[in-house]
């Protein structure tokens, strides 16, 4: 849980959306924060973190946090 609240607070940064997460097929969704939003420090550690960018959706996915 601890890299989940870790990558959510780097999330948090870029937006204080209320909902910014989204859950379908095992996969979580953060779905409020852009690439380009992202300093290139913080998308080094999201990738630590398990959080990867989907270009054809744009958003930030994790198989890691969406299923168990």
């Amino acid at each position: 849980m601890e890299e989940l609240i870790k990558a959510l607070q780097i999330f948090f940064k870029y937006s204080q959306d209320k909902f910014p997460t989204h859950c379908a097929h095992d996969v979580l969704y953060i779905n409020v924060v852009k690439k380009e939003q992202v300093s290139k420090e913080d998308l080094i550690e999201l990738e630590n973190l398990s959080f990867h960018w989907d270009e054809e959706i744009e958003s930030f996915y994790s198989y890691t946090f969406g299923s168990n």
